[in-house]
């Protein structure tokens, strides 16, 4: 029952500015702004609290109903078969480890990795990459999507008869129908030029992408974690779960309400151990995680605080961003 109220909540604090919006209701910029930023906090949770778990199988016993919910990433505009593979396969697979975790995949401008490419601009990246973290869901709903789609084709994920082709013509027509909704209704019924319903569209991704951004990032991208490399023969030096307590890092554990709006992620290292379980029951597994982790040497990465996590977070770019 707690994820079908949070189900509810989450698309209508989602769709309702959108149908405001749609209906010509809004008579001022400032409230057309305000429409769409609410908007985009209703994305971000259908993102975190909503199709992340139902993609991971976690939201029902019942694969249809996690299918079916699994499909809000694509009402939101992004795609929930790309995203199956990026982060499902590769992330919770490959955690942390370059060249085969695709959230360490990033333009070379950013560097998320120590083994990364180094370039002289990465010692600013701690100042520009929280603009980087705005325009994320944006290079979701436009490129980003078709990119790993074509590249995830040629790595052998879809590798069924026209699975490929299917794929993507089915993702052209989820974005489309999103814009539509999303973009072009507001643009027409809007009583104010088109470039001003553009705008406050962008708007909403910029707070969906930093708060989705900020989330995801915060749990792996620490000083605390590793970013262990294979060997030669392609092998990494410790067990499953081991590779996932030391790459991963909680935040703010105390806190009911952050808990409640991302979907439990603050506890992501035990998300990461036991993918397969609904967010709602992390907070009464944490002593069981964290008391195992001790008693088989493994670490139990928390910080206290959003605050904290993000600063660690800023000094850990810095340190990326040296030479």
């Amino acid at each position: 029952m707690t994820m079908v109220i949070k189900t509810v909540v989450m698309l209508a604090l989602f769709f309702v500015p959108l149908i405001v919006l749609a209906s010509g209701l809004a008579t001022t910029v400032w409230m057309v702004f305000g429409l769409y930023i609410v908007s985009g906090f209703g994305m971000a949770g259908i993102g975190m609290s909503v199709m992340h778990d139902a993609i991971h199988g976690s939201y029902s016993r019942n694969k249809k109903v996690n299918t079916l919910l699994g499909y809000t990433f694509n009402l939101i505009g992004a795609n929930a078969t790309v995203w199956k593979i990026q982060h499902n396969v590769l992330h919770h697979t490959f955690t942390n480890i370059e060249n085969a975790d695709d959230d360490l995949n990033a333009p070379f401008f950013l560097r998320f990795s120590p083994h990364a490419k180094h370039y002289w601009v990465h010692q600013f990246q701690h100042i520009y990459i929280w603009f980087f973290y705005a325009l994320s869901t944006i290079s979701w709903i436009t490129t980003k999507d078709f990119v790993r789609l074509k590249r995830y084709k040629d790595m052998g994920f879809l590798d069924k008869k026209h699975e490929y082709k299917k794929n993507l013509v089915s993702m052209t027509l989820w974005k489309l129908l999103y814009y539509s909704y999303a973009l072009l209704l507001p643009m027409i019924m809007v009583p104010f030029s088109w470039w001003i319903v553009l705008l406050a569209f962008l708007s909403m991704h910029f707070v969906t992408g930093l708060l989705v951004s900020i989330v995801f990032q915060i749990a792996h991208i620490m000083p605390v974690n590793e970013f262990p490399l294979p060997d030669e023969q392609g092998v990494i030096n410790d067990n499953w779960y081991g590779h996932q307590f030391a790459t991963t890092s909680n935040f703010s554990p105390n806190s009911n309400l952050l808990f409640w709006l991302i979907g439990g992620l603050n506890y992501q290292v035990e998300h990461h151990v036991l993918p397969d379980v609904c967010h709602v029951h992390y907070k009464k597994l944490t002593k069981i995680v964290s008391e195992t982790a001790h008693e088989y040497g493994m670490p139990y990465h928390v910080k206290k605080s959003v605050g904290q996590a993000i600063w660690d977070h800023t000094k850990m770019l810095r340190m990326l961003g040296r030479k």
